[in-house]
């Protein structure tokens, strides 16, 4: 009987199925002496919203163009539905060739429709359809490009990072758009909010393969880490297995040849299994060069204001700035942020106002357009400055090879220039560069670009713990309700003004009624405080644990160890070379009391630390 191929039943399928707008199938691709994918496969339906994620280098990118016909895989099916349209928004968008910005938005559309859309966007996001591509900013490309895909209307659009550049009232823009479209969308983006806000559904890039989660973005992150630890567990079982059978082969009583034989195979068969199994590369691994304490008052900035071309940017701000504040500012494009802050540090001069610096400062920056990465210098260089191959990281000499590997470059990139690495190699070699120096100040303009999940939950870590003062600038709105106790933002009503806000980003829009830049606009909406019906004064929050998370906290400790010992004298008396030609049913007994033991200890253990961690959090 002739088997159907994937096409044909990708076809079949549409047939009965008219959900089915797309279908990769079997994809492989080979990079080099590696395959970049080994069967990895994409089903895109109508309406669907899928977020692409993956760790920087996985694919994400290379696989999008494939879906979108951009590239051919080596081997693999790619099924379009007949008459499906496909419009593709790339990383990079080229204007190039075009006279103008409008010129660049219509491309391809259909005067009667997609053109007078293609006019209307424009105008919606503050475009001139007349400028010249070349006098545009990366933010306005990136906007023009974003307005062709949109308004061609088509069944299927792929944005490739479609927030990078653009400030959050653009991005508010589009989430806003993207929920009202009938087109399938698919995504990849560093913007965990604008993924949870926008997708229902996933497709995790991982280790060659590709993974369909079924959740939205939201869920993602612990649907990740539940089948990474379900994934180390069965790997941790196969290795237990097969020491059991090394100890069977080499200890165990004589059985018949043929038995034999089929247990070597087995024994042979699963070490293969372990041998070949790909273990997830492990995430970046850094810490921050800690700086001495600097004084109480970091930085006093009194009635300060500045001005460009006669367009105050700063007007009559004042600010106290303690040590070990944690402080966000947002607002839109040009507004000012980078200026506020290069004068809050003392790096440029206000024009009336005064700055004061605290004492024993010391001041690390990472600027957005990371500006001190020259494209032909050595990675190396970009660590230390040029002045060797070593550099001192807490009173420890490290080679800048070693000090990078945690910053998962590979040993042999520490030579190669700074133009040879990808966006996300380049941020995180600012990073390492940034976190390199001695800090108690430490300024961070947009950190998260071009930032994989696995980095940017890394950093957030670090930042959480980071004892030094923090000034954020960031459109990352998940990152910065995360990380700051208050944001600056532009003032709704007066501009050049800037108003400070106790909380996150989140809490500063609940109290101003919008976000920065959309006062007024169509999107501003009451928030749920303003909106809702008043609801019932809720319980007072717990202060203390109950008597019984308070009993078990005391007890758990001492039967962790007790586990502990039991497990030590399980695995001495396996280790007793005649113990399975001595008494084999004893043997069998013993591993598997000791199997129930180890997992009543990780049953213990994390009781205890879900516990303690409450118990600060409750404050002791």
């Amino acid at each position: 009987m002739t088997r159907a191929t994937p096409a044909a039943r990708a076809a079949n399928n549409a047939k009965t199925m008219s959900a089915l707008l797309l279908s990769l199938t079997d994809i492989r691709l080979q990079i080099g002496g590696d395959a970049l994918f080994e069967n990895a496969s994409l089903q895109v339906g109508e309406r669907a919203r899928i977020a692409l994620v993956g760790r920087n280098g996985s694919g994400k990118s290379t696989l999008m163009k494939i879906a979108a016909g951009l590239i051919e895989a080596d081997s693999g099916e790619r099924f379009l539905h007949p008459g499906a349209t496909v419009r593709y928004l790339p990383q990079e968008p080229d204007a190039s060739g075009y006279e103008t910005i409008g010129d660049y938005a219509r491309a391809g559309l259909d005067e009667t429709g997609g053109a007078h859309e293609a006019e209307t966007l424009l105008y919606e996001l503050g475009l001139d359809p007349a400028a010249a591509p070349e006098n545009l900013s990366g933010g306005e490309l990136r906007r023009a490009a974003i307005v062709q895909a949109l308004a061609a209307a088509p069944d299927i659009l792929f944005l490739d990072e479609p927030t990078n550049h653009l400030d959050l009232p653009a991005i508010a823009w589009l989430e806003e758009k993207l929920r009202g479209l009938s087109s399938a969308l698919v995504l990849i983006s560093h913007d965990r909010r604008f993924l949870e806000t926008v997708t229902n559904d996933t497709v995790w890039i991982d280790r060659g393969e590709t993974r369909r989660t079924g959740v939205g973005f939201k869920d993602f992150e612990a649907w990740r880490d539940k089948f990474l630890e379900e994934e180390e567990t069965a790997l941790h079982k196969l290795g237990r297995k097969i020491a059991a059978e090394e100890h069977w082969m080499r200890y165990g009583v004589t059985a018949r040849r043929k038995r034999n034989m089929r247990r070597v195979g087995e024994l042979q068969d699963m070490r293969k299994q372990l041998r070949e199994a790909k273990r997830v590369q492990g995430g970046p691994n850094f810490t921050f060069q800690a700086g001495g304490a600097s004084g109480k008052r970091a930085i006093v900035a009194e009635h300060v204001s500045k001005s460009f071309d006669g367009r105050k940017v700063v007007d009559d701000f004042s600010i106290e700035i303690a040590r070990g504040d944690r402080i966000g500012l947002v607002g839109p494009n040009g507004a000012g942020k980078t200026t506020l802050v290069n004068m809050l540090t003392g790096a440029l001069q206000p024009d009336e106002g005064k700055i004061t610096l605290g004492t024993n400062l010391e001041i690390v920056s990472l600027d957005q357009r990371r500006a001190r990465l020259e494209p032909e210098m050595r990675v190396a260089d970009a660590i230390n400055d040029g002045t060797g191959d070593w550099v001192t990281i807490n009173g420890e000499k490290r080679h800048v090879a070693t000090y990078l590997k945690d910053f998962l470059f590979g040993p042999e990139q520490w030579r190669q220039p700074v133009t040879a690495l990808s966006g996300g190699e380049r941020g995180r070699l600012a990073l390492a560069a940034a976190l390199a120096k001695p800090s108690n100040l430490l300024v961070l303009d947009e950190p998260t670009n071009d930032l994989d999940l696995e980095t940017l939950e890394m950093l957030e870590e670090q930042l959480s713990a980071y004892e030094g003062t923090l000034l954020l600038i960031s459109h990352d709105r998940a990152f910065l309700d995360n990380l700051v106790a208050s944001v600056i933002a532009t003032d709704p009503d007066k501009p050049g003004r800037w108003v400070r806000y106790a909380g996150g980003y989140d809490d500063m829009v609940a109290q101003r009624g919008s976000a920065p830049g959309l006062e007024g606009a169509e999107q501003k909406k009451k928030t749920p405080k303003q909106s809702a019906p008043a609801e019932k004064p809720k319980p007072a929050a717990k202060t203390k644990l109950s008597y019984k998370e308070q009993f078990a906290l005391e007890k758990l400790p001492a039967e962790i160890d007790k586990l502990q010992a039991d497990i030590a004298a399980l695995k001495a008396k396996l280790d007793d070379p005649d113990l399975f030609a001595r008494d084999a049913a004893l043997f069998d007994k013993t591993a598997k009391d000791l199997a129930a033991a180890e997992e009543s200890l990780a049953e213990k253990e994390e009781e205890w630390l879900t516990l303690e961690m409450k118990r600060e959090e409750l404050g002791g």
